[in-house]
């Protein structure tokens, strides 16, 4: 099997963005076939309806890593409720399970089954910053190590929009 990683953009992000484009080419040097899709409806469309696309246009295996940035780490944990395979490792960056704002969040689910998503994945990181100018805190990453167990950094990085992300390249294996 290859090494694959899959890295889901923030809610009104695009691929090309702070350190996505970065972060894939990392990953191909290290071996990685990278996919970074651009999801125009994350956090637009009820995640009932995206979920179903997105699960069908990517295929996981017990090699994948999946990275989520806001919007794209609530989305990795409706995807890893709903994988029927354990992924090497998922990286919520900025991750959040509850409203971290007072904007309509369709990317978060009503309730989550907790013990389906930490099953789906080997390695599960949480990457959440002291203060987050969009409420993806470090308190939103101890709701998320306390219902999932893993590893939490807390980083005084804002919302982690810089070009680079020396971090993400030393955590995922």
């Amino acid at each position: 099997m290859s090494k694959r990683a899959i890295i889901f953009h923030g809610t009104g992000a695009r691929p090309t963005y702070i350190w996505y484009p970065w972060l894939a080419e990392r990953l191909r040097a290290r071996g990685y076939t990278v996919e970074v899709p651009h999801l125009p409806g994350i956090n637009v469309e009820p995640i009932e309806t995206f979920l179903p696309s997105v699960l069908e246009a990517h295929s996981f295996d017990e090699d994948t890593v999946l990275v989520g940035h806001s919007g794209g780490a609530a989305l990795l944990l409706a995807l890893l409720e709903h994988l029927d395979v354990t992924v090497a490792q998922a990286v919520l960056v900025a991750g959040y399970s509850t409203p971290p704002n007072t904007n309509e969040e369709p990317v978060l689910q009503p309730s989550y089954a907790w013990e389906e998503i930490r099953r789906s994945a080997r390695d599960l990181w949480f990457v959440n910053s002291v203060v987050d100018p969009f409420g993806c805190d470090a308190e939103q990453g101890c709701v998320l190590l306390d219902r999932l167990g893993g590893t939490l950094v807390v980083r005084p990085e804002g919302h982690f929009v810089d070009d680079t992300f020396e971090l993400l390249d030393r955590i995922i294996g």
